[in-house]
This record gives C-alpha cells, sequence and structure tokens, in this order.
C-alpha cells in the first residue's frame, strides 16, 4: 500500500440506550429498567463488527496489473499512447527489447494469438476484459485465480485463458526486474495523486456531512496503472469492494471526479441493498423507462435506477461549486433524465433543502426514501422525452446475489430486530446456511427482550453450525443467559465451551475469561 485513507470503527454510546429501551417512569422505577436494559444490550454487544474489520480507501500499485497491460501492451494494446506519461512508451520499449530469447519470442507469440482471438470491439473494450481478471488473480509467477471460475464474473471467465501463457511470459520476459525497476516512479506517482483523490473524497463527505471516520464493511481501493489508455477508466464492484483501475494522461492528472462517481456507489450501494421494501414500492418505475438509453440493468433493477439517480443528482449540486450555479445543475439534471434516471429531478430538489439543513447522511437518507411520492414520481417519468444515447455506466456491478442473511445482518446492525427476524427466517426457508439464519435469530432475540427464545436459537445454532466464531459466542451468549437465570454452574460450563472451541478471535478469548471470572 502506497498511500491510504483510513476509516476507523464507531464507537458505541450510552445515549441509543434510553430510547431502544423504552426507558420511562413507571411502577418499576427508571433506574431498574435501566439496569435490566444494559444487560440485555451487553448481550449483543460482543457481537458488533471489531475494529480491525474497518474499511480501507487506499491508492495502490499492483504487479499484476502492471504484467497483465504490459502484456497488452506487447500484444499491440497502443490506445491512447500519444496521451499518456512518456514512462509508458518507455516501458514498453523494455518488454520489447527483453523478448530477445527464443523462448520469450514462443511465449509472446502464443499469448498474442490468444489476444488477437478474443478482441471485442474496440480496444477499450478488449483491454477491459483483461482487467477484470486480473483483479481476481494472485501474485505472480503463479497469477492463481483467488477465487472459483463459477465467481468469476463473465467477461474475466472469457479471457481465463490467459492466466497461463501470462506465467509462461512474465518468467520469460523476466517481467519482474522490469516492474521492480519502475516501481519507485509508481510510487512517486500516487503519492503525487493521492492529494487530489483526497481533497475530492473529503469534500464528498463534508457535502453529505458523512462522519470523516466510521465503520464500513466494504473497500475501495483505487489502482494506478500507467500501462493503460489514460483515457479509459474500469470500476467494478465484486460483492462487497469497489475497484478502480485508471492511468495519468500526459500530465500526470486522474479523472477525479471519475473516482468521485465510484466511491458515491461505494457509500450509497449498501444503503439501498438494506431497503428491499422501499425498493418493492418503487418498482412500478421500471415500468417508465423501458424506452430508455441506459444499459438494460437500470432497467431490470430498480435499486440501481434509485442509486444511480441519487448520484446524478449529488454530482449535478456539486458542478454549481460552493456558491451554485444553478442553470449548469438543472442542465445536469435534466440530461439525467433524458437518460431514464427518472428520480434525479427528486433527489436534486431533495438534496436542495438538505444543503439548507444540518442533518448528516444517515438521518437524511431515510426521509429522501420514504417521502418518495410514487404516483407524483410515476407520472413525472411518463412525461419524458427520452434521450437517443446514454453515458456509459462507470461502475460495472458484479456483486453475488444479496443473501436473505446478509439482508438479516444488515437489519440487525440497525438494530431492526423485526427486519431481521423476517430477514433470517426466510432464510431458513431457503436452506441457505441454517447456523447462520439461526445466530441471527438468536440476536434478534435479545433486541426484542426475549431471553428464552434466544437461548432455544444459540442453542439451534450449535446444532447446525461448525464456524468456530458462532459456536464460541452461542456459547458465550448462553453464559450470560445462565447468568441472568442465576444458574452459575452452568453459565461456567458455556463460558468454558467458548475457549474449547478454539475461535482464534481475541475478543472470544477475552469474553469467555471474563465470564468464568465472574458472573
Amino acid at each position: 500500500m502506497i498511500a491510504s485513507i483510513s476509516r476507523s470503527p464507531y464507537t458505541y454510546k450510552g445515549r441509543f440506550v434510553g430510547k431502544d429501551c423504552g426507558i420511562e417512569e413507571g411502577p418499576l422505577g427508571s433506574v431498574s429498567r435501566v439496569f435490566l436494559c444494559v444487560i440485555l444490550i451487553s448481550l449483543l454487544l460482543p457481537a458488533a463488527a471489531p475494529a480491525q474489520a474497518a474499511s480501507r480507501l487506499r491508492l495502490e500499485d499492483s504487479e499484476v496489473l502492471f504484467s497483465t497491460m504490459a502484456a497488452l501492451n506487447a500484444c499491440g494494446y497502443d490506445q491512447d499512447v500519444q496521451d499518456s506519461l512518456p514512462l509508458r512508451v518507455q516501458i514498453r520499449g523494455e518488454v520489447q527489447r527483453a523478448m530477445a530469447t527464443i523462448d520469450a519470442q514462443n511465449a509472446l507469440e502464443r499469448l498474442c494469438k490468444f489476444y488477437g482471438d478474443h478482441r471485442q470491439g474496440d480496444a477499450a473494450r478488449t483491454a477491459s476484459q483483461y482487467i477484470s481478471l486480473a483483479l481476481y488473480l494472485g501474485e505472480p509467477p503463479a497469477f492463481t485465480p483467488t477465487v472459483k471460475e463459477a465467481d468469476l464474473p463473465p467477461d474475466a471467465i472469457y479471457v481465463l485463458g490467459f492466466v497461463p501463457l501470462l506465467q509462461n511470459f512474465y518468467i520469460t520476459a523476466e517481467l519482474h526486474k522490469v516492474w521492480l525497476k519502475h516501481l519507485p516512479e509508481y510510487e512517486r506517482l500516487i503519492e503525487h495523486l493521492h492529494g487530489p483523490v483526497n481533497d475530492a473524497l473529503v469534500a464528498t463527505d463534508l457535502y453529505l456531512r458523512r462522519p470523516l471516520s466510521g465503520y464500513q464493511q466494504h473497500g475501495f481501493v483505487v489502482y494506478v496503472e500507467l500501462l493503460m489508455a489514460p483515457g479509459q477508466v474500469n470500476s467494478r464492484n465484486y460483492s462487497d469492494d469497489y475497484y478502480m483501475v485508471l492511468a495519468p494522461d500526459a500530465k500526470a492528472q486522474i479523472p477525479v471526479e471519475k473516482v468521485r462517481h465510484t466511491y458515491l456507489h461505494y457509500v450509497f450501494d449498501p444503503k439501498t441493498q438494506q431497503r428491499a421494501q422501499t425498493l418493492d414500492r418503487l418498482a412500478p418505475l421500471l415500468k417508465t423507462v423501458k424506452e430508455a438509453p441506459m444499459d438494460q440493468a437500470y432497467k431490470d433493477d430498480v435499486g440501481l435506477l434509485l442509486n444511480e439517480s441519487l448520484i446524478r443528482a449529488i454530482e449535478a449540486h456539486l458542478l454549481g461549486g460552493s456558491k451554485g450555479n444553478e442553470s449548469l445543475e438543472r442542465d445536469a439534471v435534466d440530461s439525467a433524465m433524458k437518460e431514464g434516471f427518472v428520480l434525479t429531478r427528486y433527489f436534486y430538489d431533495a438534496l436542495t433543502q438538505f444543503r439548507k439543513g444540518e442533518v448528516g447522511l444517515d438521518q437524511a437518507y431515510p426521509d429522501w426514501l420514504h417521502f418518495i411520492d410514487l404516483d407524483r414520481e410515476v407520472k413525472r417519468a411518463n412525461n419524458v422525452e427520452f434521450a437517443r444515447t446514454a453515458t456509459p455506466e462507470l461502475v460495472r456491478a458484479t456483486r453475488k446475489k444479496v443473501s436473505m442473511n446478509d439482508l438479516a445482518e444488515n437489519a440487525l446492525a440497525s438494530r431492526n430486530a423485526d427486519a431481521a427476524e423476517k430477514f433470517a427466517k426466510v432464510a431458513l426457508e431457503n436452506k441457505e446456511d441454517p447456523g447462520r439464519a439461526m445466530f441471527i435469530l438468536a440476536r434478534a432475540s435479545v433486541l426484542q427482550k426475549n431471553i428464552d427464545q434466544a437461548k432455544t436459537y444459540f442453542e439451534q445454532t450449535l446444532q447446525n453450525t461448525q464456524d468456530t466464531h458462532m459456536i464460541a459466542w452461542s456459547h458465550i451468549y448462553l453464559g450470560r443467559i445462565f447468568d441472568l437465570k442465576k444458574d452459575r454452574e452452568a453459565a461456567r460450563q458455556q463460558y468454558q465451551a467458548a475457549l474449547d472451541s478454539k475461535d482464534p478471535a481475541s475478543d472470544t478469548r477475552a469474553a469467555a475469561e471474563k465470564g468464568l471470572a465472574k458472573p
């Protein structure tokens, strides 16, 4: 890692106790209710995300991407070479001179035949499929795929046969020597680019009044690869993680606005995935965009449509700068609407009010979705005269289908026990990792203050999983429940069982040892 923007985890604060537990004066008195609440909440807190899981926002280089693009350049990929940094031409020449041996020439010939047989309509699309593959490859010289073939995106599967050819080319051309020679120049370039990228993303967070530190499960990595055409930007969303691969131009600059666009997906995509009921309500909007010129994915997935509309609205506001330029901003909104992103106008108006207020993104976002008047937006969309073409979407989503357990975990993280219970029960019906579903149901029951039901679900978790972390924490929870029931011997047995599970996490051992020491 060359340069990084770190995000530290949120910490829990006592203020939520009263709200979530409904503390009020009554026959029991507020003190005893607080005491009970603190006990119940303490059962749940260890399941929160650990600090080491905090996401990392990074600007990096990659020898895998360098090797992949060096191979393509050697086979004639020269898109925008005249607009690239001079270093690209220099490296191309060094790689060509390394082809002096018969073995290297044979390796290059086989590699280039494969490259020629897998060309797409243009150089950018051709290179894009190899970039997709490279993001899934391990370190050279093995370049071993990091996931099963079935989990690769379709364009990467199409060129999977490139891997053994790349292995041979890497070794015979001694690419590692070329990489090490120019690594300091990559590092200096990344250090130079870090400032503009950092400034853009911090400014975006400030505009959204988004915490500059906070826990987030997914990551955002920007790879700088100068052997790629500077006019080409590849963004990918793989499962929970976001990647960009781009090259600087001849002036060592990159399109920061495209980095920001991907970053906004990084911010909003997970939020949208947690709003299943809202998406169901807005699904009729898809009927209004059948003739729009945008990619088919937006016509099939209302979540993608909603997110891109919101992002286009934010970008329109940012066009005007701190003082705003209403004419420029509204032109951008109109353009987005004509491409088919029919909620852009709604979100633009909502953001206009947001800029005048003081609440942050986390408080405003649920209201933005709640107050969408579906009938009004359908009527507005039906009155849009769509353009003939649309701007190609920057972020290509290859995320796996979101599981019911994932949705349940998200709901639980938001302390929505009812939704977590609903999604987890659907996961059980679908036979989707029953152990994990039981573990979610158990923690949801804790939030609902139903300790007997929680005990049953934790016991069922132990019967349905071999995951040492879930096993250990189920025993810890059960130990605490037995302590609440004043059955100290049963509690000690559970804490010891947690230790015996051999879960390597330090917080697991600490919690179990604390439970053994005292109730």
